[in-house]
């Protein structure tokens, strides 16, 4: 069946006018004559029976549907120039990945790591975006994602990561270094809470057998990287994920003022939609991502 597509002739020229609202400013731009882009968008108007700009005593506008139908028409011709330029860059080889990430974990885990795979494979672009919630793929670009959860996403497949494991950290000047106090001592300092995990601190505190009754009640952050830095400048006492803690601990940043780490009710995994999921480039990114989990499990639990 024939796509209802316009020309993309057309529509370039038609994004250039809208752009720079000029007919002679895109014919420039274009290396056309002005009466060659009018004909280009007269003939798009007569293609869509939708009349996309107006005369006005400046020159031309948008109408209400131009103005919509350019936002749509820029988008779409900047995904084709990326698609082309990556195409010719690679010469037809690898190709690109484009993956959504929870914030912290991309920042701290996945990140440092990432050298490491561009070295064993040159070929393949890894465009990384931030999302902390699930979303549904069929509205995206995307062909996959690294969440927290329990693994279960409508239409995707889900490949188990490592489990999240969370562990209280402060500043120094909160608590003094080498001191170790009680679950019941800790419950007195200002404790921060995630609104990603809005339970995760009377799960914590009952695995330690002690539930003080105000463990959800303090300063509510989105991002675990906003609690780190929080506990970092003495705000309180974050409970974070346990696998990347090092540098900040090793610095001096942060302590762990009670050594009791607990798993929370999620775990990571990378998720892809079922009908990508057998994309050779993604099977290659998701058999590193394993290795590196499991090396960093082993790392963690010994």
């Amino acid at each position: 069946m024939r796509r209802k597509i316009p020309s993309t002739a057309a529509l370039s020229a038609f994004e250039a006018a809208a752009r720079h609202m000029s007919f002679t400013k895109a014919a420039d731009e274009l290396a056309l004559s002005q009466s060659a882009v009018c004909r280009q968008i007269g003939g798009l108007e007569d293609y869509l029976s939708v009349k996309l700009f107006r005369r006005s005593k400046r020159g031309v506008v948008l109408t209400d549907a131009g103005a919509d139908y350019q936002r749509q028409i820029t988008k779409r011709l900047d995904e084709m120039e990326r698609d082309t330029l990556d195409l010719m860059a690679r010469q037809g080889r690898g190709g690109t990945l484009e993956l959504a990430v929870v914030p912290t974990f991309g920042t701290r885990w996945l990140l440092p790591r990432l050298p490491n795979f561009i070295k064993e494979h040159p070929a393949i672009t890894l465009n990384l975006s931030s999302r902390t919630r699930p979303f549904l793929f069929d509205d995206t670009n995307l062909d996959a994602a690294i969440y927290a959860g329990d693994g279960y996403w409508p239409g995707a497949v889900a490949t188990y990561l490592m489990e999240e494991t969370l562990i209280p950290v402060c500043s120094p000047a909160l608590i003094a270094p080498q001191t170790r106090v009680t679950p019941q001592e800790l419950a007195k300092l200002p404790l921060l809470q995630q609104s990603t995990r809005p339970y995760a601190w009377r799960h914590w505190f009952e695995s330690t057998g002690y539930v003080p009754g105000h463990e959800l009640v303090g300063p509510r952050y989105e991002l675990f990287f906003m609690s780190i830095q929080a506990a970092a400048v003495g705000m309180g006492v974050a409970l974070v994920p346990e696998y990347d803690l090092t540098d900040d601990l090793a610095m001096g940043r942060l302590i762990i003022p009670v050594p009791h780490a607990a798993p929370s009710d999620r775990a990571y995994y990378l998720v892809s939609p079922e009908h990508k999921n057998e994309n050779p480039l993604l099977e290659t990114f998701r058999n590193w991502l394993l290795q590196q989990s499991c090396a960093a499990n082993r790392l963690t639990h010994g």
